[in-house]
């Protein structure tokens, strides 16, 4: 894979199997309040610049992290997004925290969107003393946007299937809706590295998918997070839209919002759930007044 261009600086964490993760960091602007920790979603890598600095500007050190087989840390010959278990990602965030406590935070602000909204709620009921001060989903998955037999009985089948052909794909990738609202060569206002983030994301292979759903599956069941938890989520969803209207801009195009309403109160015993009208799927993408309202309420819970 070719070399990812950006002025990031970027520290390459070896993992047990022999792949690897990326954490890139930007620091803080004069005196050093604390530090945040990112983890992107699916088909994504970090390039959020603004949203770091954003953060920057109030004093955080801001860490994200390019998980195995994503962004940065993808070689020639792997699988993107390929995992089995969800849990194998806890290696790499664990390696992340390390390396925040070696800089010299001894506490950190979790911050994390989508499939990274799945991933590390699991990872902190995991990891109960990790010291960890607050955990910001934007936009999480926590259920398949799809009709309930998709759900249910899809669900059984994936189980199985993706055990015995964990490679076998089964959607060549998400469609471009969303995509083209956030690219700058399209609808929106970004660039990002379209071979780390294709307009259409990945394929979905079985074996992906089926730990997706046991990550779901655990997370529905009810979570322990010590740390209290800050989920926000667009006003509506816009799904199963073939190609790209005006609507896709003031919406959620991947993700059902009810889902996210109706799991966050299991996540643990502090939850704020904060509605973002006319947000897309990553709120921080999304139009400059609706981004900054995002950004805003962050600041007031972190404050809080």
């Amino acid at each position: 894979m070719p070399e990812v261009s950006n002025d990031f600086d970027a520290r390459t964490l070896p993992l047990r199997n022999g792949s690897i993760a990326t954490l890139v960091r930007v620091p803080a602007e004069g005196v050093t309040r604390g530090a945040i920790l990112y983890v992107h979603g699916f088909a994504d890598y970090f390039f959020q610049r603004h949203v770091a600095e954003h953060f920057t500007a109030q004093g955080y050190d801001f860490y994200a992290i390019d998980l195995r087989y994503c962004g940065r840390s993808l070689r020639d010959g792997d699988i993107p997004h390929f995992i089995l278990d969800v849990s194998l990602y806890y290696e790499e965030l664990d390696a992340a925290a390390e390396e925040l406590r070696k800089d010299g935070h001894l506490r950190f602000t979790v911050m994390a969107h989508s499939t990274g909204g799945l991933i590390t709620p699991l990872w902190l009921d995991a990891r109960p003393t990790l010291p960890v001060d607050g955990l910001v989903l934007n936009s999480p998955w926590f259920e398949l946007a799809e009709p309930r037999l998709a759900r249910t009985v899809g669900t059984s089948l994936i189980r199985s299937v993706g055990g015995f052909y964990p490679r076998l794909e089964l959607r060549k990738g998400l469609g471009g809706v969303y995509g083209e609202s956030i690219h700058k060569d399209h609808h929106g206002e970004w660039d990002f590295d379209l071979r780390l983030k294709p307009l259409t994301a990945f394929p979905v292979l079985a074996g992906w998918l089926r730990a997706i759903r046991i990550g779901h599956a655990k997370l529905q069941a009810g979570l322990n997070v010590e740390a209290p938890v800050l989920v926000m989520h667009s006003s509506r969803s816009l799904l199963r839209t073939k190609t790209w209207t005006p609507a896709a801009m003031t919406a959620d195009t991947v993700l059902d919002v009810a889902d996210m309403v109706r799991f966050a109160p299991g996540l643990g015993h502090d939850v704020t759930v904060v509605e973002i009208a006319d947000g897309m799927h990553d709120l921080f993408l999304s139009a400059e007044a609706v981004r900054t309202k995002a950004l805003t309420e962050v600041d007031k819970w972190l404050a809080r």
